[in-house]
């Protein structure tokens, strides 16, 4: 079997969290000694879909530059850059546009969630958010992106557009598959275990930051909300408990099973300082590699042009085949 081509992006905009590094991040690490290539974009483009001011874009930009290459992505062994530079993405989702359903976009459970926050104005950048995703993976023909659970139905929409215009147009893209975590997919607000941990929507002690200092992540995960009882175990009737269960298991690299038999007749006063030096143990590292790469502006900017470089190289090819299949240039 060959090796898959792994494609994946991350936003810019706001503070990376612990959901995001389980959920998306560790993935990444993961995923590129798997993938030839493995490709990782930066989505600036996407960030322009609610209101964002430009200078803080290109900071928080360089921020997820810095947190991704500390948390162990090497230039040398994956292709990592910043979607803007390859302008090959917006053609490609001005073409993919004519075989994607309205109704398909009107459907999108988070177009719905995010335009009912916006107060002044719901762009249509927002509503074509996923056709442009798509574009991010299909300009690769990926067969593989891994995601946190979130984006299932954007996947499945990339997937839908994929076969609509090899239908149409002939076999030309390549129908990618999600690569969802079995655990962690869903990390939950410490404070609110009902809702996804969030930069944006979330509260601010139930939201624990890769960059947060120890002392910080001990005051988060020791007020952290559980359930009645004592009993360290994962079910429906206790989502704070099980959210805690999943965030050890991934910090500690074990199932979510052998950690309710290592805490079985513990209190909770117990695994939740567990669960904190767990995290700690493993955010340290990354915490620690950031400040040292993150000054350094030039070399962040060297890295991403380079992978531009290579990441359009690719792209250029699937854009030239897409336009010559709808019947755009020369025959």
């Amino acid at each position: 079997m060959s090796a898959p081509i792994v494609f994946s992006g991350i936003q810019p905009t706001g503070r990376k969290h612990l959901g995001n590094f389980i959920g998306a991040i560790r993935q990444y690490v993961e995923g590129q000694d798997r993938g030839e290539p493995a490709i990782f974009c930066i989505v600036d483009l996407h960030a322009i879909s609610v209101a964002y001011d430009p200078v803080e874009l290109r900071e928080r930009l360089y921020d997820t530059t810095a947190i991704l290459l500390a948390a162990g992505l090497d230039p040398e062994r994956c292709i990592l850059f910043r979607q803007s530079d390859v302008r090959e993405h917006t053609e490609l989702t001005w073409l993919l546009s004519a075989v994607t359903s309205h109704g398909d976009l009107n459907r999108m459970t988070q177009f719905k969630d995010k335009s009912a926050k916006q107060r002044e104005l719901v762009s249509a950048a927002l509503f074509f958010y996923p056709v442009l995703m798509a574009s991010d993976v299909l300009a690769y023909r990926a067969t593989e992106v891994p995601v946190g659970d979130d984006q299932r139905q954007h996947v499945e929409l990339m997937r839908e557009i994929a076969r609509r215009f090899n239908e149409r147009f002939g076999e030309t893209l390549i129908v990618p598959e999600y690569r969802i975590p079995e655990v962690g997919a869903r990390i939950m607000d410490l404070q609110e275990p009902e809702r996804k941990m969030s930069t944006t929507g979330g509260t601010e002690a139930g939201t624990v930051l890769v960059l947060d200092e120890p002392g910080a992540i001990r005051k988060k995960f020791g007020s952290a909300v559980t359930d009645s009882g004592r009993e360290v175990r994962r079910g429906d009737d206790k989502p704070g408990i099980t959210n805690l269960i999943d965030i050890h298991a991934v910090a500690r690299g074990i199932d979510p099973a052998e950690v309710e038999r290592e805490f079985e007749g513990a209190g909770y006063g117990d695994f939740k300082p567990a669960v904190a030096e767990s995290v700690i143990e493993l955010l340290g590292p990354v915490r620690e590699r950031y400040a040292e790469l993150r000054p350094d502006q030039a070399a962040l900017e060297a890295i991403l042009a380079g992978g531009a470089e290579k990441a359009r190289a690719i792209a250029a090819g699937t854009l030239a085949e897409v336009r010559g299949r709808m019947g755009f240039g020369p025959a």
